[in-house]
């Protein structure tokens, strides 16, 4: 490998690193059931924030509530799946590169 290889090789993991850091900071939102319920969650998958409208609480509705939070959860953790695809391959310029 020369020395340009491994200096754009240093260049893209400095700049992954940074991705990584900056995924923390953004956030998406998945919702469900006509938007009652809301999931926020970060570039790393991890929730955020949940939302639940209180006209969607009712206590003999609890199965419908928990699987309309579940649909959010998921729908927000496939945003942010996308959004990190999106940003990494910004950096890597569509490569795929196995591990990242």
């Amino acid at each position: 490998m020369n020395k340009n290889m491994m200096r754009q090789m240093q260049q893209m993991q400095s700049r992954m690193a940074k991705l990584q850091e900056e995924l923390g900071e953004l956030t998406v939102q998945g919702t469900a059931g006509g938007s009652v319920v809301k999931i926020t969650i970060d570039g790393h998958q991890n929730v955020r924030d949940i939302e639940i409208s209180p006209e969607i609480v009712d206590p003999e509705q609890v199965e419908m509530l928990q699987d309309i939070v579940l649909s959010a959860i998921n729908d927000a953790v496939e945003k942010s799946k996308k959004l990190a695809e999106d940003k990494m391959a910004s950096i890597t310029g569509g490569l795929n590169l196995p591990g990242l």
